[in-house]
């Protein structure tokens, strides 16, 4: 009975190791998170969309830190001897997430995959040519452009495996998760890749989900269909607050809610035409009223604290300015109504309802303008950018750009005032400007290009390209059981090998 008895404990004892070394990662894979997003994917080919970075599933060479310093990511280190012939040391023991291993090859095929897919990557990339040898790539730039590694911190320069099948909705990358599969404009579910050369998630699984409604984002977070939600509505913001269950975080973000005007239209040709409308928008309506005091109110497209921001001169606004710009302008105004010869002015504003603050920003300045004569028609558009930029049937616009997703003004300046600018919604093509934003990206010494900047500043703000409105706050709320959630400023990096629920 003894010798029994011992062979029961033994067997017991024995059987005891595994199954405690198995309870962890049982515990783990119960673990997930459902984000709601307000902008839906219709692909998830990480050179043209920005959601498989923001998921974790696609990882850049460089990222943009908090302290919007760049940071070493896939890239270990980088070094330039002239500002065009630049040399990467890729990080070594990392693999995509089908095995392959990440060395300078894999990255140089990426990052020609996404210039052949996207324009834009080609337009700010500039490369002329790369090479590569083991975990070194060499790149060289059609001229010098000592800016070139913050290019990098794009989301559509992420590396995949451009072997893989369908990057369409099954891209490859080298971040934390995985997918596992991708209903356009509904959702993109991810699982943890186990040999994630950061260390594997804390989480097993994750759904990206996309809603464009505000009041639906949040309710779903309300009724236990969601664990976090991005920019909920402000006018909840007093019940987020109040509920002990949920965490509420407000920060700056680097976006400028904008006002377009459409250059190519003959009305928005004449500059003072363009600033009317500038001093006619209600700027403290909109981020007091309309966003709930969740924003700060712009002056020019940068938010204040970069070192090359001018001191812009403080403008009058309101209706009685705007009428004396149209005076000037050359148009009729009598008893406080606008025409142009003996007839009253109809435009079209278009925008878009993922930002739930513009359809509201409209019916306000549709309001505004009719008080001095102006009718203004508005559209909410569908694939909002292609139509911007393909059509020309519109001639004013919303939209809100990330104004310095790289820690640097050139990017802005080139995408969004050169005449081949991807964000250059406003068909915008001034010599002077071009020449000077050319200028800049050859610039090396940071003193010289904070003066550059600034006088291109100061030109932007005496042409009125844009009307720009406020910086908006990020607002995210999330469920308590949620750890290690962190609001970026750049928008860019979201579930995280360290995101966590209890």
């Amino acid at each position: 009975m003894i010798l029994v008895l011992c062979a029961v404990l033994f067997i017991s004892a024995c059987s005891s190791t595994p199954k405690e070394a198995t309870t962890q990662p049982a515990a783990t894979e119960n673990k997930e998170v459902i984000f709601l997003f307000n902008f839906a994917s219709q692909t998830i080919d990480p050179h043209l969309d920005y959601t498989p970075l923001r998921a974790g599933v696609t990882e850049t060479l460089v990222k943009l830190g908090e302290d919007l310093q760049i940071e070493p990511w896939l890239a270990e280190k980088w070094d330039t001897k002239d500002g065009q012939h630049w040399t990467f040391e890729i990080k070594k023991n990392v693999t995509f997430q089908d095995g392959r291993a990440l060395d300078a090859e894999a990255v140089k095929q990426s990052l020609e995959r996404a210039i052949k897919v996207n324009p834009g990557v080609e337009q700010v990339l500039k490369i002329k040519d790369m090479s590569a040898a083991g975990q070194t790539l060499n790149i060289t730039t059609e001229q010098p452009f000592p800016q070139f590694p913050s290019e990098l911190v794009h989301p559509n320069t992420s590396i995949l495996d451009v072997n893989a099948a369908d990057p369409d909705k099954t891209p490859v990358g080298t971040g934390p998760f995985k997918v596992t599969s991708f209903t356009a404009g509904s959702s993109l579910k991810v699982e943890r890749y186990d040999e994630y050369w950061g260390g594997a998630a804390k989480l097993s699984r994750a759904s990206f989900n996309f809603n464009e409604d505000a009041s639906a984002r949040l309710s779903a977070l309300m009724s236990g269909d969601a664990d976090i939600v991005y920019r909920p509505p402000t006018e909840s913001l007093e019940t987020m607050k109040n509920d002990s269950t949920l965490h509420l975080e407000s920060v700056t973000s680097l976006r400028t809610h904008e006002l377009i005007f459409n250059t190519n239209q003959s009305e928005f040709k004449n500059k003072y035409v363009r600033k009317a409308f500038d001093a006619l928008v209600n700027r403290e309506e909109l981020k007091d009223v309309i966003m709930g005091g969740q924003a700060t109110l712009a002056t020019g497209p940068f938010m204040p604290g970069f070192s090359f921001i001018p001191s812009y001169e403080a403008k009058t606004t309101g209706t009685e300015a705007a009428l004396a710009w149209f005076e000037k302008a050359g148009y009729q105004v009598e008893q406080g109504k606008v025409s142009k010869d003996g007839k009253p002015l109809s435009l079209k504003l278009v925008t878009y309802t993922s930002r739930a603050e513009f359809p509201l920003f409209a019916q306000v300045l549709q309001a505004q303008a009719k008080e001095i004569g102006i009718n203004i028609t508005i559209e909410f558009v569908d694939n909002y950018e292609d139509y911007l930029l393909t059509k020309d049937d519109w001639d004013l616009g919303t939209y809100s750009p990330l104004i310095a997703p790289r820690g640097d003004a050139s990017y802005f300046l080139n995408v969004a005032l050169k005449p081949d600018g991807t964000l250059n919604f406003g068909k915008i093509n001034d010599s002077e400007l071009n020449q000077w934003i050319d200028e800049l990206d050859q610039m090396v010494d940071t003193n010289k290009r904070n003066e550059l900047i600034k006088k291109i500043l100061m030109h932007i703000d005496e042409e009125t390209y844009y009307s720009y409105l406020v910086h908006p706050n990020t607002l995210v709320v999330y469920k308590d059981r949620v750890k290690n959630w962190v609001t970026s400023k750049s928008e860019y990096y979201m579930l995280t090998n360290q995101l966590d629920v209890e």
